[in-house]
């Protein structure tokens, strides 16, 4: 099983590896609104700012979603929601994962 899987399957929050990764874990739980609140409360950090923005995507507020990656300093993307949702939990849950959680 790898990371991802074991991140997807996760039977709890993982609350130790920051509220990006914490607010992916929710969304993929179907709880869009924890998820709002989990990155919401952390504007101005990358991560959070790149999370919020895939999350207005996917309400389909794209000109909040568009303000959300500005601030990221990302594109908007272009991919599929479920294939964006991926790229940021590996891209988070990789090796610069290892910096303290805020």
């Amino acid at each position: 099983m790898t990371l991802l899987d074991t991140f997807r399957n996760s039977p709890a929050a993982p609350t130790d590896k920051g509220p990006a990764i914490e607010a992916l874990w929710w969304l993929n739980k179907g709880d869009w609104a924890k998820a709002h609140e989990c990155v919401q409360a952390h504007e101005g950090e990358a991560d959070c700012d790149s999370v919020h923005a895939h999350l207005h995507r996917q309400e389909g507020d794209l000109s909040n979603a568009g303000y959300w990656y500005r601030r990221a300093g990302r594109p908007v993307s272009k991919q599929s929601l479920e294939e964006e949702w991926t790229l940021l939990a590996t891209e988070f849950l990789g090796p610069r994962a290892s910096r303290p959680a805020s």
